[in-house]
């Protein structure tokens, strides 16, 4: 099954990029360790919305697609709650 990824999460990604490279320049600045280590916190923040986000479109797809072959939905639930416990 192909899934397609909404242009939302690839503009949120590419933001995270930017953030990571933003990292990099403040080490290579020698900057605090808190500077780094705080915009640090703001990727992973960043990076947990992505990971929801593309678990609850995934998820939407993967019930509309079991719901029409008459399919159990609850077994798709229990693997997406799965899924995040285990990103984190």
């Amino acid at each position: 099954m192909d899934y397609q990824y909404s242009e939302e999460i690839k503009t949120r990604l590419r933001r995270i990029e930017g953030q990571i490279r933003g990292v990099l320049r403040l080490m290579d600045e020698g900057k605090p360790c808190k500077d780094v280590v705080s915009q640090l916190s703001a990727v992973r923040n960043a990076s947990d919305k992505a990971i929801a986000q593309i678990v609850a479109e995934n998820l939407h797809q993967c019930i509309l697609e079991e719901q029409s072959s008459g399919g159990d939905t609850g077994k798709l639930v229990q693997q997406a709650v799965e899924l995040l416990v285990k990103s984190r």
